[in-house]
């Protein structure tokens, strides 16, 4: 169990400090690569322990990464070119390597869902384990301090000025910026990191919540809620071409699963625009597509809805049925061509009727944030302002649910901490631990 009041020794040697702010993901790796760099470490977190959306991950399971690298499935309105520089630049097979020499247990592959679990399921154990290689390596922890401000050198200064609330200021080389989004807001995000940010001069993308559950006002399928089931959905007219499949699920207010969450941002980000104007989200149920089931509903034997049961749930089979204007009991022998057409288009290119979304309180991340553009894609060092460093949710990047996000943190927060170290001086021996 993680003690919020304990602080490690040995962070006080006179070497150059590094002020962390924000212990979630990032902010954990950022600490650690600096401290293993040969700098003095301390690490600032408002809440009492620190870590709280990687202790709700996976249902509390922690997808800690995912199955594969896919650069091309992140969302950003900056540099692609940067996006995917800044994603490969520590290798999957480094990461997983690293997590179990550091957390001591073995990341296992999910095959069904392409995610990647410590072996004990247990989100607890990888943000317990890292605070204690914090501690470990030196790193001060103080947790339930809130960060206030901050102020850059003065032109005949040399060291940032970390404002906490109802404490006296602290004197930092270097800054890192891990304050996370504003995505669960439960967990302590603020956005505190976006504002500061932006006061210091740096260009901010709009934000908005991403990957969180659909709504639909009225809610038409409600009587559906708990059915779940392995979709595509596509937007047509996306740009980039935007597909994803995976599961669907049908709740009270509207729809969720990894399909939709990962679909989500095109109706996010219409901002409750008139319905004419809201992004169009197609669903295939299932791997059929309109001609193969126009094939299938011509020379098909028994009835429409023993068919379609075959291929989904009966509740869903009898929904679209409806909608198709079809008696339940019809003989595949009876559909006319119109029918057919109209059943066909149902089952392949269902038009999802959102409204709404469930917003930032059920969102996974942020959309948004700082732009690529704004930090070096090696160091995360701020262009505009040396010696500030920005890493993870903050950023103007995010991946699809199954341990993207993570890999992105994780990724950023290491560069982060590198980079924070290495502007203070010549790294230390364990840079590359």
């Amino acid at each position: 169990m993680v003690d919020p009041d304990d602080t490690a020794a040995g962070a006080g040697d006179g070497r150059a400090l590094v002020v962390v702010v924000g212990a979630g993901a990032a902010g954990l790796l950022a600490a650690l690569f600096a401290r293993r760099a040969g700098r003095r470490v301390l690490l600032l977190e408002r809440t009492k322990d620190g870590g709280r959306k990687i202790l709700i991950s996976g249902g509390g399971r922690c997808n800690i990464l995912p199955a594969q690298v896919q650069p091309e499935r992140f969302v950003t309105d900056s540099s692609r070119h940067s996006l995917r520089n800044i994603v490969r630049s520590w290798p999957l097979e480094e990461q997983i390597g690293f997590f179990e020499r550091e957390l001591g247990m073995r990341l296992v592959l999910e095959a069904e869902s392409g995610k990647r679990f410590p072996e004990t399921h247990r989100a607890r154990d990888v943000r317990d384990g890292l605070v204690r290689r914090l501690r470990d390596a030196g790193v001060e922890l103080r947790f339930g301090t809130a960060v206030t401000g901050l102020r850059p050198p003065a032109e005949d200064g040399a060291s940032w000025t970390v404002e906490l609330a109802d404490v006296a200021p602290i004197p930092a080389d270097s800054v890192v910026l891990a304050t996370g989004g504003l995505s669960v807001p439960a967990t302590g995000s603020d956005g505190m990191g976006l504002g500061m940010a932006r006061a210091l001069g740096h260009e901010v993308s709009p934000t908005y919540p991403a990957l969180t559950p659909l709504t639909a006002e009225p809610p038409v399928h409600a009587h559906l809620a708990g059915i779940s089931l392995p979709v595509t959905i596509r937007a047509p007219g996306a740009r980039p071409k935007f597909e994803t499949t995976g599961g669907f699920l049908f709740t009270h207010r509207g729809y969720s699963g990894p399909a939709v969450l990962d679909a989500s941002h095109f109706a996010t980000r219409s901002g409750g625009a008139a319905p004419g104007d809201r992004p169009t989200l197609l669903v295939q149920w299932t791997s059929w597509d309109r001609q193969r089931w126009d094939t299938e509903l011509r020379a098909g034997r028994g009835s429409v809805g023993s068919l379609l049961s075959r291929r989904m749930p009966s509740r869903l089979a009898e929904q679209l049925i409806g909608e198709a204007g079809i008696a339940p009991g019809r003989s595949l022998a009876q559909l006319d061509r119109a029918s057919r057409t109209a059943l066909a288009g149902l089952l392949a290119e269902y038009p999802l009727p959102w409204s709404g979304n469930e917003g930032y309180r059920k969102a996974e991340v942020t959309g948004g944030g700082v732009g690529l553009a704004e930090v070096d894609p090696v160091t995360m060092q701020s262009r505009r302002c040396p010696g500030l460093f920005m890493c993870g949710e903050m950023l103007d990047a995010f991946g699809p649910i199954g341990g993207h996000n993570f890999l992105w943190a994780w990724t950023t927060g290491r560069a982060a901490g590198l980079g924070a170290a290495a502007s203070v001086g010549v790294l230390g021996l364990d840079a590359q631990a």
